[in-house]
């Protein structure tokens, strides 16, 4: 069903944060393909600088940023704030990856040949951003996306549009000429016309599998533009012979709950050795009892704020009493203090006992235990997923690490370290259900653009010397 109007909730209150009309995408996407040409033949150096005034207008905004970040997802300040920093620093990681990725390259041969590696731009490129992280994943691509010479068409989720606009006026601050950062307000129905719209040359996607597989169908009749998946994850988190129970046990609430388990990386299941897990499991619950779940500006404080809206509250409700009803037995269980708002308390249910478990990304504070005999079965039971985002072994030797990051199918394989918060610096992506091979951050330089190879010779020389009859007047 289509909507005039998008409007913003704040799902800590439930008030209204912003509203604007429904965006025409068909306007859109005409002014960007009529304004990246000339960016394009812009000098790699000048698109340079003019992403470097953009880090100095969102270090100028940051407070407006991080405000419009914690009121539309509910994040605590803290937290919106560490993804505002995210942006500042995705443009010279972009630019040094684009440097290390897409540089100019000479290879020079014999009497004057050479052979020569450039790359163009698409075009425009369509960016379809997430409400879990509104302005640093959506940065993740368009920086990228613009340096290379491309002009970008971005719909921000319908649940987050104004951190969207926000991070629009940025780049337009910056003297980035406005056709070549275009904002589409807007819902599904707007993202579908922009997936099939035949004036883009690209789509960058961050969301759900169900949405992203129904783009790789769409996308399979047109293998000239390109399309970069990154779907989420059903991610493992293993503790084996862990010294420091305490520490480990920090290790697992920052992977399963930061962000309300918002996060495409967050942990999903706790894989535990049978037999050893009572004292460590006692550790997770005092430590998750003691965290604060708060509005965003609340003192003290917060670890965590709502889910995004009563709908994905509900649901998440839904699936822990499913889990419930398949035999789990919850260690604490999934509360709501108030039905008209979408805060939950962080979950722990030990599913180790059932035959049917879901194979599902539950995007919110739900982990889920399962106990092995050892850690061959924690390597399968890691790998009984469709997804392959974010993998972490905490405890063990470098022996079983090096055992454990060998046989983990996944794209982010972590020793010690929580499942999320990937180093910007590095690519980010995964197999199966997670992603397409197309890798973000430090990556996205790769599909942004293509390679070009020439060889070339400043004077024309050619000669052939086989398969020639000899030369007679008559043969002219």
């Amino acid at each position: 069903m289509s909507v005039s109007e998008i409007i913003s909730i704040e799902p800590a209150t439930g008030a209204v944060f912003w509203r604007a009309p429904v965006s025409d995408v068909n306007a859109e996407i005409e002014i960007a393909r009529e304004s990246w040409v000339s960016w394009a033949a812009q000098s790699f150096s000048a698109r340079v600088e003019a992403l470097r005034r953009f880090t100095n207008v969102v270090r100028s905004k940051s407070d407006a940023l991080v405000d419009a970040i914690a009121r539309e997802t509910g994040k605590p300040i803290w937290d919106a704030r560490n993804e505002v920093e995210a942006v500042i620093n995705r443009v010279e990681i972009s630019i040094s990856a684009y440097m290390e990725r897409s540089a100019q390259r000479r290879i020079e041969g014999a009497l004057g040949a050479r052979t020569a590696l450039r790359h163009k731009p698409h075009g425009v490129l369509a960016v379809l951003g997430p409400h879990s992280m509104p302005a640093d994943i959506p940065a993740a691509h368009i920086i990228p996306a613009l340096l290379a010479g491309n002009a970008v068409v971005f719909k921000p989720s319908e649940k987050t549009p104004a951190t969207g606009a926000l991070l629009v006026e940025c780049y337009h601050a910056a003297g980035i000429p406005p056709g070549l950062v275009r904002l589409v307000v807007g819902g599904p129905e707007e993202g579908r016309q922009i997936a099939a719209h035949p004036d883009i040359n690209g789509l960058m996607f961050t969301g759900s599998a169900r949405n992203g597989i129904t783009l790789n169908r769409q996308f399979a009749d047109t293998p000239n533009k390109i399309l970069a998946l990154e779907m989420g994850g059903n991610n493992p988190i293993v503790v084996w012979d862990a010294p420091d129970l305490h520490a480990a046990a920090i290790v697992v609430i920052q992977s399963a709950y930061l962000s309300a388990g918002q996060r495409c990386t967050a942990a999903r299941r706790l894989i535990v050795q049978d037999g050893k897990h009572e004292a460590f499991l006692s550790e997770i619950v005092k430590l998750t009892n003691r965290l604060i779940v708060g509005g965003p500006f609340d003192t003290p404080l917060p670890y965590m704020g709502p889910v995004i809206d009563n709908e994905a509250a509900d649901k998440l409700q839904e699936d822990f009493l499913n889990m419930m009803i398949k035999g789990g037995r919850p260690l604490r269980h999934l509360d709501r203090p108030d039905d008209s708002l979408p805060f939950l308390s962080p979950a722990l249910i030990d599913m180790s006992d059932c035959t049917e478990r879901l194979d599902t990304e539950m995007f919110g504070p739900i982990l889920q235990v399962i106990r092995v005999p050892d850690f061959e079965a924690a390597i399968a039971e890691a790998n009984q997923t469709r997804f392959g985002l974010s993998a972490s072994l905490i405890g063990g030797s470098p022996q079983l690490y090096d055992k454990f990051w060998a046989n983990t199918r996944a794209g982010l394989v972590n020793w010690n370290r929580p499942t999320n918060g990937p180093p910007v610096n590095a690519p980010l992506g995964g197999v199966g259900l997670s992603g397409n091979h197309r890798p973000s951050a430090a990556y996205a330089a790769d599909y942004c653009a293509y390679p070009v190879v020439s060889n070339e010779e400043d004077n024309v020389r050619a000669s052939i010397g086989i398969g020639l009859r000899d030369w007679t007047p008559d043969h002219d």
